[in-house]
C-alpha cells in the first residue's frame, strides 16, 4: 500500500509536469520536475549509502514533499489556505522526530556500539533532532528571502515563531510516542513495524563481528 501511494504521487507529478508544458506553463513544469526529482532522493541516498529505508517512512517523505512543494508552492496552497503551512510544519516535525528516534534507537540496539542509552535520552534526542532541523529550515527560508528575493517567511517574525511552535509540538508528540514504545514494546506500533523492517532490510548493521 505504501509503495503504491508513493508511485501514485510520483505519477501525478509527472503527468502534472507534462500538462504544464502542454499549457505553456514552463516555469511551473520545471519546478514540478524538480519536485519529482526530490521525491526520489530517499531511494537514491539509500542506494548510495547501501541503506534500505522502510517503505512507510519513504512514502511519508514523498507525501510531505508533494504537499509542501507541489501543492504548497506550485498550486499556491500556502496562499489559498492559511493553515497549510502549519499542517506541513507539524508533518515535518513528525518525520524528523521519527528519523531521529530511529537513528539513535537503532544505534542503541546495535551490539557493536556500546551506547546503552535509556529511553529518556532517546526520546530527548528525537525531540531535539526534530527541532534542530526545523530551526535550520527557518534559517534557509530567511536566507532565500534575503538573497533570492522570495517570500517564504510570509509575515516574517510571526510566521517564523508559529512555525517553530508547531515544530516543538510535533517533535514533542513523536518523542512521547517513542518513549512509550521503548517502555511497552507494543507489537502493533508503527515504530515497531518500521524498526523491524529496517533491521530486516539492513541485517549487516546488526551482525556480530
Amino acid at each position: 500500500m505504501s509503495a503504491r501511494l508513493s508511485f501514485i504521487l510520483k505519477t501525478i507529478l509527472l503527468l502534472g509536469a507534462i500538462a504544464m508544458f502542454w499549457l505553456g506553463q514552463y516555469q511551473s513544469a520545471v519546478e514540478t520536475l524538480l519536485i519529482l526529482l526530490i521525491t526520489t532522493l530517499p531511494v537514491l541516498l539509500g542506494k548510495k549509502f547501501t541503506v534500505r529505508i522502510p517503505h512507510g517512512f519513504e512514502t511519508l517523505t514523498v507525501l510531505f514533499v508533494f504537499m509542501s512543494l507541489f501543492l504548497g508552492e506550485v498550486q499556491s496552497y500556502y496562499v489559498r489556505f492559511w493553515w497549510w503551512d502549519l499542517v506541513l510544519h507539524s508533518g515535518a516535525a513528525f518525520i524528523m522526530g521519527v528519523l531521529g528516534f530511529l537513528l539513535v534507537y537503532v544505534l542503541n540496539e546495535k551490539k557493536e556500539i556500546n551506547l546503552n542509552l535509556n529511553r529518556n535520552f532517546v526520546a530527548l534526542f528525537a525531540f531535539m533532532f526534530a527541532i534542530g532541523i526545523g530551526t535550520l529550515w527557518e534559517i534557509l527560508e530567511f536566507s532565500a528571502d534575503q538573497l533570492l528575493g522570495l517570500n517564504m517567511q510570509k509575515s516574517g517574525l510571526v510566521d517564523t515563531m508559529w512555525d517553530l511552535i508547531v515544530d516543538v509540538i510535533g517533535a514533542f508528540i513523536i518523542s512521547v510516542l517513542g518513549w512509550g514504545y521503548i517502555k511497552t514494546r507494543e507489537a502493533d506500533s508503527f515504530l515497531e513495524r518500521w524498526i523491524e523492517e529496517f533491521i530486516e532490510k539492513n541485517p549487516r548493521f546488526f551482525e556480530k563481528n
